[in-house]
């Protein structure tokens, strides 16, 4: 959204500076509501046209106007990326610094480069489909929690892994003789307690077991207990705790941009006798000196 001094644009959820060097006209218009709609729009029938090719028997009239669809659609994605690169004025390099722009590049400018090779093609196509999710606040913060949860996800899969190891090793000394199928060595029986991780087969296993050693009871209901629901519910936990820190960061940066927007505003109404006065100085101080403190408070 453009602020209405035209020195800032909401760019993928962001604010950007629209810089000297960029063309600001040209900017304001690529990062418009109208015209993110109407790109998300192309991508959708883009997505619809491509999903109705997959279908056998299709009559030719039919895919051909399907084929024209996708052809329309890239046309409009190149059109789209040309005047974004353009936006940029002088400094068009500077278009790279944003990942959602190199990815754009790929996707869409690339495909000239591979005319003839089917397969590219049409995992470009694919990929072009992927550019919705930049329109999509809930599924930029889905995705980014699921970024930060990476690093103590890893931890997790370790101590997973080495309890898997541990119970794998047991399962085999208890049950190999009778069931070779399923605990037959430490390979096989970690497979068997990693499928069971969703507690599948988890009664039959546990029957089976109970046939061949008495020890199969503590075996299996320690399992269930420590690695299923324990560790299991760990990393549910660690999932949802970083959905909630890139939720609140997300409600932080929309109301820093509102707190911009205002202080933006306030700026635009002192300068339109083309001076500042000492009290509007003092006032804007304030107001600056209110949103370092307390980001987003209302005015």
């Amino acid at each position: 959204m453009v602020q209405k001094n035209g020195q800032f644009v909401r760019a993928y959820g962001k604010a950007e500076e629209l810089h000297e060097y960029r063309i600001h006209w040209l900017a304001r218009i690529v990062y418009s509501n109208a015209f993110e709609l109407l790109v998300a729009l192309v991508i959708t029938a883009n997505a619809l046209a491509l999903a109705a090719l997959t279908f056998p028997g299709l009559p030719e009239s039919t895919a051909a106007a399907l084929l024209l669809v996708d052809e329309v659609a890239y046309g409009i994605f190149a059109v789209e990326l040309v005047l974004r690169i353009v936006s940029y004025g002088k400094k068009p390099w500077m278009f790279f610094t944003r990942g959602w722009n190199i990815f754009d590049f790929i996707v869409v400018g690339m495909s000239p480069l591979f005319q003839g090779q089917t397969v590219i093609l049409r995992l470009l196509r694919l990929f072009r489909l992927i550019r919705i999710f930049r329109f999509l606040p809930e599924v930029k913060i889905l995705s980014t929690s699921i970024v930060r949860s990476i690093p103590p996800l890893l931890s997790m899969a370790v101590l997973t892994t080495l309890l898997l190891f541990l119970y794998g090793m047991a399962g085999t000394y208890l049950f190999r003789s009778e069931l070779p199928e399923s605990w037959g060595d430490i390979g096989i029986s970690m497979m068997t307690l990693f499928v069971m991780l969703t507690l599948e087969n988890f009664p039959e296993a546990f029957r089976e077991g109970l046939a061949v050693s008495s020890l199969a009871f503590p075996f299996f209901l320690s399992y269930m207990f420590v690695i299923v629901f324990t560790i299991l519910n760990i990393l549910i936990g660690v999932v949802l705790n970083s959905m909630d820190q890139a939720r609140k960061e997300h409600q932080q940066m929309k109301s820093e941009l509102a707190d911009l927007s205002e202080l933006n505003e306030m700026l635009t109404g002192f300068l339109e006798d083309g001076k500042l006065s000492e009290s509007e100085i003092k006032e804007l101080q304030s107001k600056i000196t209110v949103i370092r403190e307390n980001p987003g408070a209302e005015s």
